[in-house]
């Protein structure tokens, strides 16, 4: 493998130090790198473990990141050419990734088994050893009894079922207890209905349909085919070694004053709660609820939320953003042109990627791998911003049978590749610059990337780091976008449903009842303390439809779209009236429009504002509410009280009023 040392040096921005075997006679050079006290990135990973323990003990394990520039670039038919790609690998890897914090899962080893046979039973007498154990059958054949009841076998079938790893609860039905006299099979008693059990861990050898949503991500839950010996195998492996505590990642950062699921009772944003495959969102309210032992971490939720109120954690928002501004500073500076990034997982990306730098052609010299906890996390702020930085292209490996509904990622790609492709930076020979690459085969992925058409660059790539929550992390990220656009335009239409958008108000319906400000719950609109006025600011709106569903005058309607001019225009006055001031005090209580059109309208069709009486009503009409009380307890006003009639009201006289005699 070559390097070019003088490229990578100048690109990286630290010093460089090359070496033969620094996993084995030049260890002490590792060492010598550690005792300086700077950050140490090393550009191998198969020796990280022997690392790892050198550099605990000179209590320096913070300081040490790991990249491959072997399997990802130094590998490859194109090898020559992929000092840019190793100084730009390299600078990413510098930049350090805050831990996520966790949640802890207790198990202590109370384990049922759900099957319908002789497997399950088996798969009991195996575990019975490690785990305590029930074996739940679900309309059981004639089943062998135990010549000693090491663990109980029950019927039953599991008709509801949540939880995660030490906290499951299963509703279950026809739920029967054997006789201890069961002579060649085993007899059950009289099932009933509704009975409930609780426990650590379920292994489904049932061959039904999976207990949970997302089931292969369910922590605790362990599932497979009873007639594949071999899968049966790897879950009972797997099953008895879950005792204990386990730390899993608190994936989801939510902040719920964000959140525009609902105010009022009036449902608003619903995006989180429509792609979270393992139902671990529910409403809560005006917010909604994300269970950080239920989230299996795809991100999703992440992706598609508009406010911000939902943001991944491993890693932050503005740390990928840092890793990105130096991925793609580093290659520019060592003279890489048409980067293509290549966002992939560790699961699935990283041993395909190996495999084709081991066995294949290599990745091409100008494709930036990046590796993320899960290609689903990938929101439009993170294209946005690749392309503000000067990046080419943009593809996405994912499974050729993914284990996420990809349909909220295929949205998010559609929307960044809509936005590349209005503002200039599409290829030349047409075609997607974002877009996924769906394969198992390292062969098909080198096809396809040595096939992406180069688009066109940013002229002036963007340089300023986006720092914040997610929302002002694209916010920065659009403008930037658009400011480094080689054919910029101010509006970009979108689809219906588009996170993004303007309003379109009939301001002359709009009586300024501000009960859209009240809904809104990004501040997108504004009223003023001063004047009575509404106001609306572009950038801040997530077309949750709140505003449109509260205002009582149906005055408002969405527009989903991207303007880029309206995003960096301060807010702008949708609608502004004179005050009506007291005509009591002078405190101003209304707008002079709403007033005086309310006055004319009860003058003209109401029976209570007519005549001397009706005077002193439509009086104190314009007056602000703590003088219309003083005038009504001062002076016996009684704002309510009808004419005085001579004789009582017959129907005759309601029959003739109905027909205007």
């Amino acid at each position: 493998m070559s390097l070019d040392t003088a490229v990578m040096g100048k690109a990286c921005g630290g010093e460089l130090r090359t070496a033969d075997q620094l996993c084995g006679r030049e260890l002490d050079r590792f060492r010598e790198a550690l005792a300086t006290g700077r950050p140490v990135t090393v550009s191998c990973t198969l020796q990280a473990p022997l690392f790892d323990e050198v550099a605990e003990d000179a209590e320096a394990g913070d300081r040490v990141a790991y990249v491959k520039i072997r399997e990802t670039a130094g590998w490859s038919s194109e090898a020559a050419a992929a000092g840019p790609k190793m100084a730009a690998l390299l600078a990413a890897a510098a930049e350090p990734l805050p831990d996520a914090a966790t949640v802890s899962l207790e198990s202590r080893g109370v384990a049922l088994i759900y099957g319908r046979d002789e497997v399950a039973v088996e798969a009991g007498r195996r575990l019975a050893e490690h785990l305590d154990i029930t074996v739940l059958l679900t309309r059981p054949r004639d089943i062998p009894p135990l010549h000693r009841n090491a663990f109980p076998i029950l019927q039953g079938t599991v008709r509801t079922a949540k939880g995660y790893l030490g906290a499951f609860e299963l509703g279950i039905d026809d739920y029967a207890l054997p006789a201890p006299s069961s002579r060649t099979h085993l007899v059950f008693g009289a099932p009933r209905n509704g009975a409930v059990s609780t426990c650590d861990l379920v292994i489904d050898l049932s061959a039904g349909a999976p207990l949970f949503p997302a089931h292969a991500v369910r922590s605790g839950y362990l599932r497979a085919d009873p007639g594949d010996a071999a899968a049966v195998e790897r879950v009972l492996a797997e099953a008895s070694h879950l005792v204990g505590t386990f730390d899993k990642p608190r994936f989801i950062d939510f902040r719920g004053d964000l959140c525009a699921h609902s105010r009022s009772r009036i449902t608003g944003c619903t995006r989180c709660l429509e792609v979270c495959p393992t139902g671990a969102i529910a409403p809560a309210g005006d917010t909604v609820h994300i269970d950080p032992y239920v989230c299996a971490g795809c991100g999703t939720c992440a992706a598609v939320c508009p406010t911000g109120a939902a943001a991944y954690a491993l890693p932050t928002s503005d740390a990928l953003m840092r890793r990105l501004r130096s991925l793609m500073r580093a290659y520019r500076m060592a003279g890489g042109q048409n980067a293509l990034i290549l966002f992939h997982d560790g699961d699935h990306g990283e041993p395909l990627i190996d495999a084709l730098g081991r066995y294949g052609d290599g990745l091409p010299a100008h494709v930036l791998p990046v590796q993320v906890n899960e290609v689903t996390q990938i929101g439009p702020e993170v294209i946005a911003a690749l392309f503000a930085y000067g990046a080419a292209g943009i593809r996405v490996l994912v499974r050729a049978r993914a284990k996420h509904d990809l349909e909220p990622l295929y949205r998010t790609l559609t929307l960044g590749d809509t936005l590349a492709q209005t503002l200039g930076y599409g290829a030349d020979g047409g075609g997607r610059v974002v877009e996924t690459v769906e394969t198992d085969d390292p062969d098909i992925l080198g096809a396809a990337l040595r096939q992406a058409a180069p688009a066109r660059q940013a002229a002036v790539p963007a340089g300023l780091l986006f720092l914040g929550n997610k929302r002002e992390v694209l916010r920065h990220a659009f403008r930037s976008m658009h400011g480094a656009a080689p054919a910029p335009v101010d509006r970009v239409p979108l689809a219906a449903g588009a996170p993004f958008g303007g309003l379109d108000f009939r301001i002359a319906d709009c009586t300024l009842c501000l009960a859209c400000v009240s809904a809104c719950p990004t501040q997108a609109l504004s009223d003023s303390a001063e004047q009575p006025l509404l106001a609306f600011e572009e950038s801040l709106c997530v077309q949750c439809g709140l505003c449109a569903a509260t205002c009582p005058e149906d005055v408002i309607t969405l527009r989903p779209q991207v303007d880029f001019a309206a995003w960096a225009a301060p807010r702008r006055i949708v609608k502004e009236e004179e005050p009506f001031c007291c005509t009591q005090c002078a405190k101003p209580f209304g707008t002079r429009s709403t007033i005086e059109r309310i006055i004319e309208r009860l003058r003209e069709r109401h029976w209570m504002f007519s005549g001397a009486g009706g005077e002193a009503r439509l009086r104190a009409l314009t007056m602000c509410e703590d003088c219309r009380v003083e005038v009504a307890v001062n002076q016996g006003f009684d704002p309510h009280a009808g004419p005085e009639r001579d004789k009582p009201r017959t129907t005759e006289d309601y029959l003739r009023e109905r027909a205007g005699g």
